[in-house]
């Protein structure tokens, strides 16, 4: 009995624009992420001081730490890399140090009370525990980044 010979298939034609467009989609990712992150802020820093019949109500740091999770998981999905949770942190937490210190007349933007530490602490921890969750994560699948 004789076998018979295997179909070739055609070579796949090498598409030329596809790693340019991919490197170019990761890059706009990064920076959307750095940029969102930067608004984020600024929108956490005007909810900071938001008041309920006289009382703080500190929704801000609901809005802190669910945004600085999205914006953790979009940087590391659009980059394709574990490294890319730091492309949120590093602006959202400048923001916060530099309205956190007084301006030459003295003002503050983000007061010592109970809101303004919890939004920092509770921010930047989710950005560590982010990062720390994308460093035990398994690696990822051939060909997923």
């Amino acid at each position: 009995m004789s076998v018979a010979p295997q179909e070739q298939q055609p070579p796949r034609p090498i598409r030329r624009w596809r790693r340019p467009l991919d490197l170019g989609l990761r890059v706009a990712g990064g920076g959307f992420a750095v940029v969102a992150a930067a608004l984020s802020a600024v929108l956490e820093l005007l909810l900071a001081p938001l008041r309920i019949g006289g009382h703080l109500i500190g929704i801000t740091v609901v809005v802190a730490v669910a945004v600085n999770i999205a914006l953790s998981w979009l940087a590391v999905e659009t980059v394709g890399r574990r490294w890319a949770v730091a492309l949120p942190a590093l602006p959202w937490v400048a923001i916060m140090v530099i309205a956190a210190d007084r301006t030459s007349e003295g003002d503050v933007l983000l007061v010592g009370n109970w809101v303004g530490l919890t939004l920092v602490v509770g921010g930047a921890m989710t950005f560590t525990v982010m990062a720390f969750r994308s460093i035990l994560a398994p690696a990822p699948a051939p060909g997923r980044y």
